[in-house]
């Protein structure tokens, strides 16, 4: 389903036109909605930068919402190093002096902007980040993988974001949240079960048979 799709599909169950900026805004907090309830792939990313020698702070990318792993990469053997996530206090407390350098192990989310590091880098590393970001809008890109793939759980939650703007009979509001919960429960099933699963050592899913 692409963005002009979805604005006719609810006009239609709405039986009511919008304002195009009112219809943009129920699609994107729709998108906050779900992409703030299930792990999928398609919100991750994958981010190549540098850490400076002598310089405790790294700059996150301006797409940055959260992060699922930060690895340095030693520039002479090329092995990585994967940090482990503390507080800020810990890492002042571990490191008072910042002129003490050595291979970081440890950050911490500094501000929005930065993570601070520790102990601070010695060389000039390599660092990987593997972060948690939020996909253009569909009111942009006019296609996204949610529209592509679970356009049930797009179209039901703008529906459920529209019908709470127009006051909808609350038979029906609710009847649009079962149908979205319904829709997310299946999204949920792919994202938070079959992408982390491994059938090797997991096996594959299966129901019993009665």
């Amino acid at each position: 389903m692409d963005y002009l799709t979805l604005v006719t599909e609810i006009q239609s169950y709405t039986e009511n036109e919008y304002a195009s900026s009112d219809f943009n805004t129920f699609i994107q907090q729709a998108e906050q909605r779900i992409y703030n309830a299930v792990q999928l792939p398609a919100l991750r990313k994958n981010s190549i930068g540098a850490l400076t020698p002598n310089n405790k702070y790294l700059l996150t990318p301006t797409d940055w919402l959260a992060t699922y792993s930060l690895a340095v990469v030693s520039p002479t053997t090329g092995e990585y190093s994967y940090l482990l996530d503390k507080d800020v206090n810990f890492i002042r407390a571990a490191y008072p002096d910042p002129t003490a350098t050595g291979s970081p192990e440890y950050y911490a989310v500094f501000d929005k902007n930065t993570f601070i590091l520790g102990p601070t880098p010695d060389l000039a590393y390599q660092a990987e980040l593997h972060y948690y970001y939020y996909p253009e809008s569909i009111v942009t890109a006019g296609n996204t993988w949610l529209g592509d793939n679970f356009s049930s759980v797009l179209f039901y939650g703008t529906l459920i974001e529209a019908g709470t703007f127009m006051k909808a009979e609350p038979d029906m509001l609710a009847l649009y949240i079962k149908r979205y919960d319904d829709a997310m429960a299946l999204m949920k099933q792919l994202g938070d079960g079959k992408n982390r699963r491994d059938a090797y050592r997991s096996g594959q899913v299966r129901y019993p048979v009665t």
